[in-house]
């Protein structure tokens, strides 16, 4: 059996659980708060023979709400939160009754919209200029900051910052992102261009017509950026300074010079942006003073290395070449020749016994020349046949 035929109370009594009930398409009303805006039409009629073929699969979400009638009775009326594109392609296949799920009508405008949102969030129903829109709607009119949508859908501060700047591009950007004309991805070299309308036209033609991808447009406003700034830039120097930091930087760069001294202007578009620099900043900082820092500590004269004293007490001290051949002269020296020992055997017993030399007095110390010695040593008394 269609789902459509079924005939189920479409008026429950409560709304807690996730139950499914059939509801009037005439008896529903679309939400003030919605946030997709835009529905294809080509898209809707697709949508409608797919439902007249198999019916809605899968429920609306509505909330129940009453209305006093002009005879003073009560008409129920249903609120759309999420489903209106299938709400709008169920009218156009002209069936009666469509399922969905109650929500309890307690709920304030802005959580209607917040449920809007999720809801439509969560099935990925939403081009990113509608949610462009429902974020600025959530910021605007329930004063809600970037960080607080941000918890809410469980997205990023920065990415609800960069989906509401889509709302600065021109309209016809705008309805071209929107159509699925161009990427979410080219809004970020279109968006660069904000102050220069021209060159941002000319891009965003080259875009539709070339079909670029989106490495190649930011490829070319990077280009138009530093063509229009090179008109102001009267020193090549800095001329070929700002060409190597935007590229370096990834965004554009400006150097303004002055008299004495000057500026540097970094474009960012989001907080995300601004931690990118600051990595990129401070890792070439780091990396440029850990290099001169090695420099510097190679150049520098390397100190002594001074050893404790109980490692100098342990080493030992080879002995010097004349302590060593001392012992060895001295013993060649005591040993007597041939010749001693003929004249110690001559010499009577009081002369052997003689004192040290250092020990005689002046008086028996012998002051005859060499060669009085030697005759006398040589002498034919001092041998015995």
């Amino acid at each position: 059996m269609n789902p459509i035929d079924q005939n189920i109370n479409p008026e429950p009594q409560h709304y807690e659980s996730n139950a499914i009930f059939w509801i009037d398409v005439d008896k529903i009303r679309p939400n003030p708060y919605q946030p997709r805006k835009d529905f294809d039409e080509n898209r809707l009629k697709d949508l409608s023979d797919s439902i007249r073929q198999y019916g809605v699969l899968m429920p609306i979400v509505v909330t129940r709400q009453e209305h006093q009638k002009e005879d003073g009775g009560l008409m129920a009326v249903y609120e759309l939160i999420a489903g209106e594109r299938r709400w709008r392609a169920s009218k156009m296949a002209g069936v009666p009754q469509v399922p969905a799920v109650i929500r309890a009508s307690t709920h304030s405008d802005k959580e209607k919209l917040e449920m809007a949102i999720i809801e439509n969030l969560q099935r990925e129903d939403l081009n990113p200029m509608d949610r462009a829109r429902a974020f600025e709607e959530l910021h605007t009119q329930f004063s809600l900051s970037h960080q607080e949508i941000g918890k809410k859908v469980g997205k990023s501060r920065e990415y609800v910052s960069n989906t509401i700047r889509l709302l600065r591009m021109p309209d016809d950007m705008q309805q071209a992102l929107s159509e699925g004309k161009i990427a979410e991805g080219h809004t970020r070299p279109l968006l660069m261009l904000m102050d220069r309308p021209q060159e941002q036209q000319t891009l965003f033609r080259e875009i539709m017509l070339k079909k670029m991808t989106v490495r190649e447009a930011e490829k070319i406003s990077r280009t138009i950026a530093f063509e229009r700034r090179r008109k102001f830039v009267a020193n090549p120097e800095l001329e070929e300074l700002e060409e190597k930091l935007t590229e370096k930087l990834g965004t554009r760069v400006h150097i303004e010079a002055k008299a004495v001294g000057g500026k540097v202007h970094i474009d960012y578009f989001s907080v995300q942006d601004v931690e990118r620099l600051f990595d990129l900043i401070s890792k070439s900082f780091n990396t440029q003073f850990k290099t001169q820092f090695d420099d510097e500590l190679a150049a520098a004269p390397q100190p002594l290395e001074v050893m404790a004293p109980a490692e100098v007490a342990e080493v030992p001290i080879a002995p010097q070449e004349e302590e060593l051949t001392a012992p060895v002269l001295t013993e060649e020296i005591k040993s007597p020749s041939p010749v001693e020992e003929i004249i110690q055997a001559r010499e009577p017993e009081e002369v052997r016994e003689a004192p040290h030399e250092e020990e005689l007095p002046p008086s028996s110390i012998d002051d005859r020349s060499k060669e009085e010695k030697d005759e006398d040593l040589y002498s034919v008394s001092n041998f015995t046949i």
